[in-house]
């Protein structure tokens, strides 16, 4: 952005705020919104695109060699007649990106001159040949597909503070992705009765961030391989941040990894109550426990709004239902 649209931008910016100050209004004769005499010209030089923020987005995986990566680490296409692995790639992610819903939706930015002329392609691939490249996907090429992502992503990273590269949080779990086809490979159906799939999924807690994620049959178990792929988190993370911490419920308390992790990152993990634990537990003596103390709320500055009455609970109690609340939480002193 040059000098003049820094200008221009500002200028627009201080209006805007002007225009919605508040203000003490009188009882106003006419609707705020009035009829106006608008004109629709075509230029012949000047195009407005109607996805703006594609042109940033696209200078940012130029700058920071995203399509390189993804060229160098996926090797699905014998000849390039005229796409290249990037070129697919960056497609069906600018789809989305401009709230695409499905692949035909490519067609109507394959209709939009500006939008082509503002990637700098002269032309981009259809529907049918996009799915014909999402059929040639194996695991390994997935897999090459995150990595290059994952190999672009430290360099932002490096470029952020120090006290965000100060630790780094892997979030851990499985979910479930449920379809309503009946031919879908791999398929099954899941502990609660969906059919589908059950993906794990690695994130950066910092930034929401899915560093990996590997699609599984619907009947998997939460934890099942994610050891693997923890390991590959912390070997991501690891060069960049000081501190690594792994995080998960208690499907993720995997103990013959624990010493392992516990020289490369910290972790907290959810821990099942298991009958050898709760023995342990009762039979700590009263002067082990202490009421947790919890810290004081913040202090509220304006006057305080009555609570809300609230539906939930009266709900339970018209209905006779049994009302659990926390009256106060103990832990074991140190």
């Amino acid at each position: 952005m040059n000098i003049r649209n820094h200008k221009i931008y500002h200028r627009d910016k201080k209006n805007l705020e002007k225009r919605l100050e508040r203000k003490q209004y009188e009882d106003q004769a006419e609707p705020m919104f009035k009829g106006t005499n608008i004109l629709y010209e075509i230029a012949d030089r000047t195009r407005a695109i109607i996805c703006g923020g594609i042109g940033a987005m696209h200078t940012l995986v130029g700058r920071l060699g995203l399509d390189k990566a993804i060229n160098e680490n996926i090797k699905l296409l014998k000849c390039h007649v005229p796409y290249w692995e990037s070129d697919h790639v960056l497609n069906i992610a600018y789809n989305v990106l401009t709230d695409g819903k499905c692949l035909e939706d490519i067609e109507r930015l394959r209709n939009d001159e500006t939008y082509m002329n503002g990637l700098g392609a002269e032309r981009i691939p259809d529907p049918t040949t996009a799915g014909d490249f999402l059929r040639r996907f194996d695991e390994g090429s997935l897999n090459g597909l995150q990595e290059a992502i994952n190999k672009t992503r430290k360099k932002v990273w490096r470029q952020q503070s120090e006290s965000f590269r100060k630790e780094a949080i892997i979030d851990v779990d499985g979910t479930i992705a449920g379809t309503t086809g009946e031919c879908k490979g791999g398929m099954d159906i899941s502990y609660k009765g969906i059919w589908g799939y059950a993906p794990l999924i690695v994130s950066l807690a910092n930034t929401n961030e899915v560093l990996y994620m590997v699609n599984r049959p619907g009947n998997r178990p939460s934890n099942d391989g994610a050891a693997d792929w923890m390991d590959r988190a912390i070997g991501l993370t690891a060069p960049v941040f000081r501190k690594i911490w792994l995080r998960g419920d208690t499907d993720y308390s995997l103990t013959r990894n624990f010493d392992r992790w516990d020289d490369k990152a910290g972790f907290v993990f959810g821990y099942d109550a298991k009958n050898n634990l709760k023995q342990i537990a009762d039979n700590l003596t009263e002067e082990a426990w202490e009421t947790l103390q919890r810290p004081e709320r913040n202090e509220v500055k304006t006057k305080q709004r009555l609570r809300p009455e609230n539906i939930k609970e009266s709900v339970i109690k018209e209905r006779a239902y049994k009302n659990i609340r926390l009256s106060r939480q103990n832990g074991v002193t140190d």
